[in-house]
Formats: C-alpha cells, sequence, structure tokens
C-alpha cells in the first residue's frame, strides 16, 4: 500500500501516521495493492472544500474523492480522503464518542466510499454501516452508529 498521509496544520488530537496506517489498511481488508492520499485539513480548508465539491457552506468531517485512473507500476490508485480535524474533535465531544474512535471511523468510512460503498439508499447505506462496524470492532472500536445516527 501506497499511503501519502499530508498534515496542513499542527493539532495534538490528529492521530500518529502509525495508527492511520493501521486503520486503513483494515479498511482496505489487506489489499496492498493501492495508492491512497488522506490530507488532514484545518476548518477554512474543509469549508472551501465542502463548498467547491458538495455545495455546502459549512465545513464537514470527511470527504471522499475516489479516483478514475489506470493503475501506476501495479497499484490500483483510489484517490483522496480530506478530513477536518476541527470538526473531527467537535463531533467526538459533542457525542460523547473517544477522539480516536472518531478518527478511526471516518476514515475507515471514507476508505469504503474509495471502494465504492455509499449510502445514498437505505439498503446501501446499511451495508456500508455494518462493514464499518465489522471493520471497527476488529480494530476494538465500538458501533459508532449504536445510539447515534448523525455521523
Amino acid at each position: 500500500m501506497e499511503l501519502e498521509i499530508q498534515r496542513e496544520l499542527v493539532d495534538s488530537t490528529v492521530p500518529a501516521d502509525a495508527d492511520i496506517e493501521d486503520w486503513v489498511g483494515r479498511a482496505l481488508g489487506g489489499e496492498t495493492s493501492v495508492m491512497l492520499n488522506i490530507r488532514i485539513v484545518d476548518l477554512a480548508e474543509g469549508w472551501a472544500l465542502n463548498r467547491q465539491w458538495r455545495g455546502k457552506d459549512s465545513a464537514t468531517n470527511v470527504l471522499s474523492f475516489p479516483a478514475d485512473a489506470p493503475p501506476i507500476d501495479g497499484l490500483r490508485i483510489l484517490g483522496d480522503i480530506v478530513l477536518c480535524a476541527p470538526v473531527i474533535a467537535r463531533e467526538a465531544t459533542e457525542q460523547g464518542k473517544p477522539l480516536a474512535a472518531h478518527w478511526a471511523h471516518l476514515i475507515v468510512h471514507g476508505i469504503l466510499h474509495l471502494l465504492g460503498f455509499d449510502h445514498t439508499e437505505s439498503a446501501r447505506a446499511q451495508r456500508m454501516e455494518e462493514r464499518e462496524i465489522e471493520i471497527l470492532a476488529s480494530l476494538g472500536f465500538p458501533n459508532p452508529y449504536e445510539g447515534n445516527h448523525d455521523s
């Protein structure tokens, strides 16, 4: 797996690269012939990207940008994930979730989008949530949807 982690802010609440790599690897189910980028941004960049790509005038926790490109050196290019650190920290506090668990959930959620999962209809959303719950449990994290469907 070729993973680039771009940190566009200094924030002690952002997990270590080793944790992020572990969560990504688990979400990929052991698939290693892939390339992707994770960009961790501040509120201003998260807001600008959400406005540009989703037409929403607010920052969001995670954005996924699946790639449509041929493989490079035998690696399938999955795309990019953008995570807004201040939004993630605020949500974890508001939802009473451990910060690491919320980060792991959003990284897994973003990876699943790059792999073609979505939550545009009820049946697809259920499949995606079930996969997220399964992956997070394998990492030792609780069900992120238990008692809360705002994530």
